[in-house]
């Protein structure tokens, strides 16, 4: 064992046996103390902190058995929980899984074991402790986004945006849909210089070019019809500030010459309108796509490329960062909860390994939506794996988060259209549910439709 040894609370009214617990563990390392009975577990958890409850489901008497322990416990500073007894059934046993234990084992099992399911036990509390202290720390920061990551790749960007922040260069961030650019884009506006202006986002996909430019550059009286009055641009509102053009790839050809023009000069031109205005902006752009093929394909110039990617910075899918799972899990699950007023604010064991197993194709917002819908919809403390939905309860082979070493890449976008085929077919093909549950926008789902050719059950390529 490393670090400082797990601290065990032993609950059991038979002291013969607390005894040689209590001996054994000693020996492996542990501290160990005993309570002879339900109240004195409790009361001596109001005074000491401990990783690890052993608890006997069984103890007779006019005060509490192992589950009424169990439901007396406090969140705040709950151990893990093992429940042991000579003869424990399966309605108990599930009883007391519900109400957050880990492990439920007979009396009979050996000594051996125990100590390997107390130090697991142990490690998920460390975890969970860990956690929650990052979670205090946020909460006490100021308003300014913080991004939660264990992943060495991801604190190196962070390291670089960092550094970044305090210049004006341009930042195109690049990455799958979901990853967290847009919260990247956030933390570096706030880190910058420009904090106390405005951020500005404009989505490149959300409208047609018309209203594009309209949005972006705004218009004089009389531009066009409806034009009744003349109306500053997003680009003007963002003025000592930054603006963050999210899927910038989209953004029609004729619109990009003219959004080259402002980033070269820092200028715009209304619709409509013969008088160069001039902006201090500080220009953040976001992708999904890979802008090198783009702009083979002629569909984005490489001179605004050039512009936009002062510095560029490649985001990571989830599913290459799997120790950020459980961080961002149970803050957005603890987050999920309080703003609901109740549901669980912790996930079991087996939930964080089939979560850790799944490959995560709509990445962190697809975890977020997750957890927000299990905080509405679990009762009792802890998210179980029979909580979570079939393909990430029982992933099939494909599912796997691990993609062995110099495979191509192609087999990933086969696993991404199969996994939108089976949601779409899951949901009926209401595309509305089945973005949400892949945890992408409406628009980038009907995009993923056309580019996969995929089909409705008894219709034909695009008839969706």
């Amino acid at each position: 064992m490393t670090g400082t040894p797990y601290r065990v609370l032993v609950v059991d009214d038979e002291p013969a046996w607390s005894q040689l617990v209590a001996e054994w563990l000693g020996q492996a390392g542990y501290q160990v103390e005993i309570a002879s009975s339900a109240e004195a577990g409790l009361a001596r958890l109001q005074d000491e902190a401990f990783d690890v409850a052993l608890v006997d489901m069984v103890m007779p008497g006019p005060g509490l058995d192992g589950i009424g322990f169990i439901r007396h416990l406090p969140q705040e500073g709950r151990p893990e929980i093992i429940v042991l007894s000579g003869g424990i059934t399966v309605r108990s046993a599930v009883e007391a899984m519900q109400l957050g234990a880990s492990d439920c084992v007979p009396k009979s099992q050996d000594l051996e074991t125990l100590e390997i399911l107390v130090r697991k036990a142990g490690e998920a509390h460390r975890r969970v402790r860990d956690i929650e202290l990052m979670s205090r720390r946020i909460e006490h920061q100021s308003a300014r986004p913080v991004f939660i990551t264990r992943n060495e790749k991801m604190q190196q960007i962070l390291g670089v945006l960092e550094r970044v922040a305090s210049s004006n260069v341009s930042v195109l961030l690049t990455g799958e849909s979901g990853t967290g650019k847009e919260l990247l884009a956030h933390a570096l506006h706030e880190r910058s210089p420009r904090a106390k202006g405005p951020f500005v986002e404009v989505n490149c996909a959300a409208l047609s070019e018309s209203l594009l430019e309209a949005e972006l550059f705004g218009h004089e009286k009389g531009a066009f019809t409806g034009a009744v009055s003349a109306r500053p641009g997003l680009v003007e509102t963002a003025d000592n500030g930054t603006l963050f053009l999210d899927e910038v790839a989209e953004m029609p050809p004729a619109l990009q010459a003219k959004l080259l023009r402002t980033t070269e000069d820092r200028s715009l031109y209304r619709v409509g309108g013969r008088q160069k205005i001039r902006v201090d902006i500080r220009i953040i752009a976001a992708t999904n796509r890979n802008l090198a093929k783009e702009i083979d394909a002629g569909r984005f110039r490489q001179d605004l490329y050039y512009r936009l990617a002062g510095v560029e910075v490649l985001v990571p899918p989830l599913r290459e960062r799997p120790e950020d799972i459980e961080p961002l899990a149970t803050n957005y699950l603890r987050t999920a909860a309080r703003q609901a007023g109740r549901g669980p604010t912790q996930f079991s064991p087996d939930a964080f390994d089939a979560m850790a197993r799944y490959g995560w194709p709509g990445n962190v917002r697809e975890l977020r939506n997750l957890t927000e819908r299990l905080a509405l919809l679990v009762e009792g403390p802890a998210v179980l794996l029979t909580h979570l939905p079939p393909e990430i309860a029982a992933p099939t082979s494909g599912h796997s988060s691990v993609v062995a070493a110099g495979a191509d890449v192609a087999p990933l976008k086969e696993l991404e259209r199969q996994q939108i085929q089976r949601v779409l077919d899951e949901e009926n093909w209401h595309r509305a549910r089945a973005a949400s549950r892949l945890g992408v926008p409406v628009r980038t789902l009907y995009r993923k439709i056309r580019a996969y050719h995929l089909q409705r059950p008894g219709r034909g390529p695009h008839e969706v």
